[in-house]
């Protein structure tokens, strides 16, 4: 049965209030560009992800309700908030293999013109910007949703220092994007769709966050050693 969007209203609205009061009670969170976010429509909003904490900072980052692709489990998150992507609700894939059902409830919300949260990297193992993985482009192409760009910087510095700056930097939204290809064609036209979210996402967060987007040889070298998407190695597939 299709996911009927939007839902939960009552929880997601108490959530996104403790959600809004911790940050302020934990961090100096500001958020720029929130014009850049349609007030109706299908939108996918893209962002970095560097911390567990991210998908917390996206969902306040406008006043739309999220719904979240995200991971079936959380390997880098403690415990002691590993609860709360369930009591929010999320479409759940298993990294490193395709997650039918996850990407249709995913398009379904689209469908009624919803907004839908994606990390397309496809996890939080670096600190810096790893290439996209395929469901972000594969949902947009699918959808003609437009793709809205966020930044997230400073979340890291959560639990491990004193009120740390919080940034939330929206960009324009980009697409919609259309791919006529198909077979090994469609596959590397949606890698470069893949690549330009990233590098829109690169142009809202601090240059040394860049990664294997940076123009920094140096910087690039370093992020290529860790970009590796370890989710398609045996002992963490299904994640």
């Amino acid at each position: 049965m299709p996911t009927k969007y939007p839902r939960r209203y009552l929880i997601r609205f108490l959530l996104r209030l403790l959600a809004k009061l911790a940050f302020l009670l934990l961090g100096k969170l500001t958020i720029e560009g929130r014009e850049n976010i349609p007030d109706s429509g299908p939108i996918i909003l893209v962002a970095n992800h560097f911390h567990f904490a991210d998908p917390v900072a996206m969902l306040v980052a406008t006043s739309r309700q999220v719904e979240f692709v995200g991971g079936f489990r959380f390997p880098n998150a403690p415990a002691i908030v590993k609860f709360i992507p369930r009591l929010w609700g999320y479409f759940p894939v298993f990294r490193g293999a395709y997650s039918r059902k996850g990407l249709e409830a995913a398009k379904n919300v689209l469908d009624q013109d919803g907004v839908l949260g994606i990390f397309p990297e496809g996890g939080a193992w670096a600190q810096v910007l790893r290439p996209a993985r395929p469901g972000a482009a594969f949902l947009s192409v699918e959808t003609k949703a437009l793709v809205v760009p966020i930044g997230l910087d400073g979340f890291t510095g959560l639990f491990n220092q004193l009120r740390p700056r919080l940034a939330i930097s929206i960009g324009k939204p980009i697409g919609p994007f259309e791919v006529n290809l198909k077979g090994r064609e469609r596959r590397e036209e949606l890698d470069r769709i893949g690549w330009k979210i990233m590098e829109k996402i690169a142009e809202l967060v601090p240059e040394e966050r860049h990664g294997v987007y940076s123009a920094n040889e140096e910087l690039k070298q370093q992020a290529d050693e860790i970009a590796s998407f370890p989710f398609e190695s045996d002992e963490m597939r299904g994640m």
